[in-house]
C-alpha cells in the first residue's frame, strides 16, 4: 500500500515508521519592519500572535502567527512556557524573524525569491470567497503581484506582504471549479 495519495518520480514508498510523529510545525521568513509586518499579518490576513521569542544577545526576535478557529485559541495554555511547547508542536505556523536594527536600515531589503535567482515563491492562504477577499485587500490598499482574475489562473490572486513576500489567496475548492480550465491533469 502506498503512502501517497498520488504519483511522482522519487517518492520514498517504504517510510520510516518513526517519522509518523514528524510535524511540520513552521515556515520562517524575515522581516525588517515588525510593527508594519505584524500589523499586515494582524489586520490584513486575521493571523494571531501566539508567542514572542526575544534574544537580546544575539539581538533577534522571532514571532510566532496562527490562523485559529475560537476552539483552537482556547485550547492555547495561557503559561508562556507551555504556550512555547504548543508552538513548536502545532501544524503550519507563520515564523517571521526580526534583526533588530533593520527597521532602520535603508539598505536592508529581503529576497523575496520571486526575483533571479529564483527560490522560495510564497506561503498561502486559504479564504472562504476570493472574490470578497481581493475586494477587501483592494480597499485596504494592499499591494497585488496578481489580480483573481488576471492571466491563465483565474480565481486566485497574489499580493504582498510589506517585505515584498508574495501571498497565494485561493479559495479551497477553485481547483475542483477550474481546474481543467487551467490544464491542470
Amino acid at each position: 500500500m502506498t503512502v501517497h495519495y498520488d504519483q511522482a518520480e522519487g517518492l520514498c514508498e517504504d517510510q520510516d515508521p518513526v517519522t509518523q510523529d514528524y510535524v511540520f510545525t513552521q515556515t520562517m521568513m524575515r522581516i525588517k519592519d515588525p510593527e508594519r509586518t505584524l500589523d499586515f499579518y494582524s489586520r490584513v490576513l486575521g493571523m494571531h500572535l501566539i508567542r514572542r521569542f526575544d534574544f537580546p544577545e544575539m539581538k533577534f526576535t522571532l514571532y510566532f502567527l496562527g490562523t485559529l478557529t475560537d476552539d483552537e485559541a482556547a485550547a492555547i495554555p495561557e503559561d508562556r512556557d507551555q504556550r512555547a511547547t504548543w508552538v513548536f508542536g502545532h501544524k503550519a505556523l507563520l515564523e517571521l524573524t526580526h534583526n533588530w536594527g533593520t527597521e532602520d536600515d535603508d539598505s536592508c531589503q529581503y529576497h523575496n525569491g520571486n526575483e533571479e535567482p529564483k527560490g522560495f515563491g510564497h506561503i498561502g492562504f486559504t479564504v472562504p470567497d476570493v472574490y470578497a477577499a481581493c475586494d477587501r485587500f483592494e480597499k485596504l490598499g494592499v499591494p497585488f503581484v496578481k489580480k483573481v482574475d488576471a492571466g491563465k489562473m483565474q480565481g486566485l490572486a497574489f499580493i504582498q506582504d510589506p517585505d515584498g513576500y508574495w501571498i497565494e489567496i485561493l479559495q479551497a475548492d477553485m481547483l475542483e471549479k477550474r481546474g481543467k480550465d487551467w490544464g491542470v491533469q
